[in-house]
């Protein structure tokens, strides 16, 4: 839920709290967002940006000094569209956004090995760097890029502009590279010898890529870019959350004490992945509502349901019931 809050914040300031707590209910994230502190699915924040851009006027919903007007995505899309090449959309993207913001503009730097795009302040002093923004507009740049590709592009490196927050580990599910933070500007960059050709998108693609925003831009599909989403995706698909240490490095190739290592450089650790994972499994299960929590807490290899729900509220600070459906 930290994940988002930038953007509530900024969601406030385009609408009033009778249309936040609105947006939030029609969610699926209950009346206020502070009721259920902890995780949120994928599906939420689809929901959200869908409700929230098109109420607000604003298709970025305040998280710019200047509204974004409705269908100004549609627009970015027809332009990127005709580029004869993915480095030439990148700076029909970065001319498109250059014409719409005030505060900041969009730099893209090319050469026979990178091919980057920064965030700049226009003005010194520089404004105060929204989070939530930064991550959207630098994510909104791969998700268009991947959709003329017809795949998901690797990326080179991102990185951002801001101090290193306590959810960094959701960034690998945004973005398929490791994100360093404190760094001089927010960026993206790529290898062009990645890139390939553009493929030809139909009219009736563009309506289809607008009709699911942002669900085909704002994920990654990619899992194997980051060392603890390939720990996670393992435990995942083979003995669940109560695999090993041992089996879980030999199947990466690594020796137990290296990953142990490599884990603790990605400031995480094999029981913090084993925690993560059986917290979002256990969201899964209550938000389906299928099981009761008895079934769940067995699924999981917990002795008891005391126990889960102890462990519950260590890793979301809720209880297990305020995630069940309906409520908030």
């Amino acid at each position: 839920m930290a994940f988002v809050e930038d953007w509530l914040a900024a969601l406030r300031g385009v609408c009033s709290e009778a249309q936040l707590t609105s947006f939030l209910r029609r969610a699926g994230l209950g009346e206020s967002a502070r009721s259920r502190p902890g995780r949120i699915t994928l599906d939420e924040i689809v929901r959200l940006y869908q409700i929230a851009a098109v109420e607000t006027g604003d298709e970025m919903m305040g998280l710019w000094s200047r509204p974004i007007r409705a269908r100004a995505l549609q627009h970015l899309l027809t332009t990127v569209r005709e580029a004869s090449s993915l480095p030439s959309a990148l700076h029909r993207f970065s001319t498109f956004w250059n014409l719409l913001l005030d505060d900041w503009r969009l730099e893209v730097e090319t050469g026979p090995a990178r091919l980057r795009l920064s965030l700049l302040p226009r003005a010194e002093p520089p404004p105060s760097v929204q989070r939530f923004g930064h991550m959207l507009i630098l994510k909104l740049s791969h998700g268009l890029l991947s959709w003329l590709a017809g795949r998901e592009l690797p990326v080179a490196g991102v990185a951002f502009a801001f101090p290193r927050p306590a959810f960094a580990a959701d960034y690998p599910v945004l973005f398929p590279a490791t994100a360093d933070f404190d760094a001089p500007r927010s960026a993206i960059a790529f290898d062009p010898a990645t890139l390939g050709p553009p493929v030809a998108r139909s009219a009736a693609e563009l309506v289809e890529f607008l009709d699911r925003a942002p669900r085909d831009w704002i994920f990654t599909r990619s899992r194997e870019h980051s060392l603890p989403l390939r720990v996670r995706e393992l435990l995942h698909r083979a003995d669940g959350p109560d695999g090993r240490l041992p089996e879980v490095a030999a199947a990466l190739g690594l020796t137990p004490r290296t990953l142990m290592r490599r884990l603790e450089a990605d400031e995480t650790s094999f029981q913090a992945i084993k925690d993560g994972l059986r917290r979002d499994l256990a969201i899964r299960a209550l938000r389906d509502g299928r099981k009761s929590v008895e079934e769940i807490s067995h699924d999981l290899g917990f002795s008891s349901a005391a126990n889960f729900h102890r462990a519950f509220r260590r890793w979301t600070g809720a209880a297990p019931s305020l995630y069940r459906p309906g409520k908030g």
